[in-house]
């Protein structure tokens, strides 16, 4: 799999992403596009990434996670899990694991080929104040390794106009359960 853009694809990429970051001001402040497309174009293998997210149905947009430094993150805001990606285990250990009906893949893997990472329970909250996400799907989110030893695994979801973390078995997948990943700039 090439990991570079075709000038026409790198083109529409960062028109939708241009389109989307003017409609949401609220998740980035203070930050104006020609910033942010600097930034993008003197990063190639971070555009692919974003190609990847764009893709995959995640509707990626940029946030900022730490307001004192302006870290740049970009993260999935599809309203739900991203279509394109649900139905898989938690990582490839939990696929392995698996002896019968095993999905089509899992969750940590993927977000690790496109270049990303999945969010922690941190980010993923903080996405939550930027909007509502997720309200009839859910989210794996990166387990600790003391849970994730003993066969579990962490997802998130808003119900209730709360946010939510659970666990259950990484083995597990279901067609309402996906992933959101998050990309440093």
């Amino acid at each position: 799999m090439k990991n570079s853009l075709t000038q026409q694809e790198q083109s529409k990429l960062l028109q939708i992403l241009k389109e989307r970051f003017e409609m949401y001001p609220k998740r980035h402040p203070k930050i104006t596009w020609e910033e942010v497309e600097t930034k993008l174009l003197g990063n190639p293998k971070k555009l692919w990434s974003l190609f990847q997210m764009e893709k995959s149905s995640g509707e990626p947009d940029l946030i900022i996670i730490e307001p004192s430094t302006l870290q740049y993150a970009y993260v999935d805001c599809a309203e739900e899990s991203p279509k394109g990606r649900r139905s898989l285990c938690y990582d490839q250990k939990a696929l392995d694991d698996r002896k019968e009906n095993k999905p089509a893949g899992s969750a940590d893997e993927a977000a690790k080929q496109m270049g990303t990472a999945l969010l922690t329970e941190e980010q993923y909250h903080q996405l939550q104040t930027l909007g509502e996400f997720d309200l009839k799907t859910s989210s794996w989110i990166q387990t600790p390794e003391a849970v994730r030893k003993l066969g579990g695994a962490l997802f998130c979801d808003r119900r209730y106009n709360q946010v939510f973390t659970y666990h259950n078995g990484a083995i597990s997948y279901y067609a309402a359960r996906g992933y959101r990943t998050i990309l440093f700039v």
